[in-house]
């Protein structure tokens, strides 16, 4: 037998460099994908300027900005360009309320009216949980129509709070859930109470310059904040300013500014528990329970999800002129930051193709909805009449009937049928996705959802 040859230095050198070389494509051809996704609202001309972020691990795939962070004055975005987040705040603020029951000052537990005896609550138990996961029933002062009216005025808390507070509950607290700003607006004055601080000084204190957060701020608008990104929205003619909003309005539940950068930085030490303990931020991101033994995906200013397999902590932010969305995938070690300063802005669809990307799974492609039979005993569960909550406050009456052997659902003069998806689970042609709450064999309410859009709460009528 022959003795085997030994490869030369030269040959050696040549193989290794190929391997680097094949993985190095690989990931020009990812980059190359991800960036031609983060572009393309602002190429089609639907979106002034999008700022994108993907880190994965150590790797940072893209970190880029698109369009104009001004219009008028031709000023390119750049990845420092500070933006609105809107309802990305609420981490935030979840974040500094857990950092005062680590400390002792206060518990998940207590009554709001402990420190704000001023807080509507008409008599009901709202913890602070309940304002942390949308749960406590107060309505949420945006959906109102009174609203509309005060927004550009600068109020002071409590008479920002009196516009809700003639309105009852919604549905007994822990029971239901509704998507809340006002809820997140007390954790504010909540914080501002125990501290003695004003919200903004506050954070800035004990969150954003400890851990190196330079860009990210309350957005106060009457502070000169350098690199500041204007807002838009797509008018008849094309874009156009967004109207606007007084920023002490949105407050604890969205007034918060920053960049793709630090909303970077800001996700890493969140996870890696820099910012609160783990046992902190593992209720931060567990899916809370209603009274009925529901779950919803939804913990304390995060939502937690999953996406082909891979576990997601995320959440979004809408705000006049601004969408935002960020993104982790802790299996994958995978952060995603997408930025627009135009309203409506596919942010959260791009950050979803994006991550797609990255982990090698396929386009979204939707499936027909099942028809699962149900028995009669099983379709007398639902059966019954359903106050349905939208956001203007406003309940609609709705019906579930059984007709025919199958289950229909009647709301505002339309009428589709419930295709049942198994457990109590149903999807209405036109209408969208509901989840039922069943308790002691009967349908206590429901939550109806379309893609995209935030979930509306149902209770049934007496």
């Amino acid at each position: 037998m022959s003795k085997p040859r030994s490869l030369t230095l030269a040959a050696l050198a040549t193989l290794t460099a190929a391997l680097p070389l094949t993985a190095q494509a690989r990931r020009a051809d990812l980059v190359r994908t991800i960036d031609s996704i983060g572009g393309a609202p602002v190429k089609a001309g639907r979106v002034a300027a999008m700022a994108v972020a993907v880190v994965k691990g150590r790797d940072t795939l893209l970190y880029k900005a698109y369009g104009f962070a001004d219009l008028e004055n031709r000023v390119a975005a750049t990845p420092q360009s500070v933006f609105r987040i809107g309802s990305v705040t609420k981490q935030f603020t979840s974040a500094a309320v857990m950092q005062l029951v680590e400390q002792g000052k206060l518990s998940l537990d207590d009554d709001i009216t402990k420190y704000l005896p001023q807080v509507p609550t008409h008599g009901r138990k709202v913890l602070v949980r309940h304002l942390l996961n949308h749960t406590s029933g107060i309505p949420s002062y945006t959906d109102v129509p009174e609203f509309g009216r005060v927004s550009r005025l600068d109020l002071p808390h409590d008479s920002l709070l009196a516009v809700i507070a003639k309105d009852s509950l919604q549905f007994e607290p822990g029971s239901h859930v509704y998507y809340n700003n006002t809820g997140y607006f007390i954790l504010g004055m909540l914080i501002e109470k125990i501290t003695g601080k004003t919200y903004g000084d506050y954070l800035a204190e004990n969150i954003f310059r400890p851990n190196g957060l330079a860009a990210t701020t309350y957005c106060d608008t009457r502070r000169i904040i350098p690199h500041r990104a204007q807002g838009y929205q797509m008018g008849q003619r094309g874009l156009e300013n967004a109207p606007f909003l007084s920023m002490d309005l949105p407050y604890a539940a969205g007034s918060l500014c920053s960049t793709i950068g630090d909303l970077v930085a800001w996700t890493k030490l969140l996870n890696d528990g820099r910012i609160v303990s783990a046992a902190s931020f593992r209720e931060m991101i567990t899916s809370a329970r209603l009274t009925s033994g529901r779950p919803m995906n939804y913990g304390f200013g995060l939502m937690p999800d999953t996406l082909g397999g891979h576990r997601v902590i995320q959440h979004g932010g809408g705000i006049n002129g601004f969408i935002s969305h960020v993104m982790y995938l802790p299996q994958d070690t995978l952060t995603v930051v997408v930025l627009a300063n135009t309203s409506p802005a596919p942010s959260e669809p791009v950050a979803t193709a994006i991550a797609r990307a990255v982990l090698g799974l396929p386009a979204a492609t939707p499936t027909p909805p099942k028809d699962l039979p149900l028995s009669a005993a099983d379709r007398a569960k639902y059966v019954g009449n359903y106050a349905l909550t939208f956001p203007d406050g406003a309940p609609r009456h709705v019906k579930v009937v059984d007709e025919n052997d199958a289950l229909w659902l009647t709301m505002t003069g339309a009428r589709a049928k419930l295709q049942s998806q198994g457990g109590d689970v149903f999807v209405a042609p036109g209408q969208g996705r509901l989840v039922f709450d069943v308790v002691n064999g009967r349908a206590t309410g429901f939550q109806l959802g379309a893609g995209g859009v935030r979930p509306l709460e149902a209770v049934r009528e007496p």
